[in-house]
């Protein structure tokens, strides 16, 4: 468990540093003012109207960095700051979510993959970890009857997660690629302000990537726990 602990707190470390200088990020480009004036929600309205997709809402969500798009009922949530601030860090966030409703208008594969994933795997991830545990204490490590089963259920739904966390990176990267072509192409940003908003989207991006590994790196630790110990 000592290994556990040490593998956990150094994903969780490079994490936060990772978000930490996310916020840095967004809080400078937010200072960067669009030169066309352009509030978030225009800049998403923009761009949904730009590649033909009408049936999409940009709707204000409270909360900071909460901004996402829902394919159930078609919204493109914008955090408050973004959904009214007319800066670089908002352009690129507003461009990005919309970057999924074109996903999603395009029924771009990997998009739906992960959302056929979305609700088994918020019923599993968070029973896989005890679900491990507790069949190592019923006698998994040793690959005895019930306990090792358990466990082995456990790593099957931990499994599913990490997939889910790696079918998340090209979804995200390619709904960035989306937002910056389309901002370059439509020249709705100058080159200062297209590198502002650049740079903030690729720190987010390396955010589902620190998850990413984290989750492949938690799930080979507890698989080898399960499937390393001796079985008689």
């Amino acid at each position: 468990m000592i290994g556990y602990y040490i593998l956990i707190g150094a994903i969780a470390l490079v994490s936060w540093l990772v978000s930490n200088q996310l916020k840095k990020k967004f809080a400078f480009y937010s200072k960067v003012q669009l030169r066309n004036g352009m509030s978030g929600k225009e800049i998403a309205e923009k761009m949904l109207s730009d590649n033909g997709i009408y049936d999409v809402e940009v709707i204000s969500t409270p909360g900071q960095l909460t901004d996402h798009y829902n394919p159930k009922n078609k919204t493109v949530n914008l955090s408050e700051s973004v959904y009214n601030q007319k800066n670089a860090a908002s352009a690129a966030v507003a461009a990005h979510e919309c970057g999924h409703a074109v996903q999603h208008a395009q029924a771009y594969q990997w998009l739906q993959m992960r959302s056929s994933l979305v609700p088994v795997v918020s019923v599993t991830s968070g029973m896989s970890q005890w679900l491990i545990i507790g069949g190592l204490i019923l006698g998994g490590a040793a690959g005895i009857g019930l306990g090792w089963y358990v466990a082995v259920l456990g790593v099957i739904f931990m499994g599913m997660a990490t997939i889910f966390s790696f079918i998340t990176l090209p979804v995200e990267y390619d709904a960035s690629n989306k937002a910056l072509a389309w901002l370059k192409a439509k020249n709705m940003v100058t080159p200062d302000e297209y590198k502002g908003s650049e740079d903030a989207l690729k720190w987010a991006a390396r955010t589902y990537l620190v998850a990413a590994i984290g989750a492949l790196a938690s799930l080979l630790y507890w698989a080898l726990q399960v499937f390393g110990g001796s079985r008689d």
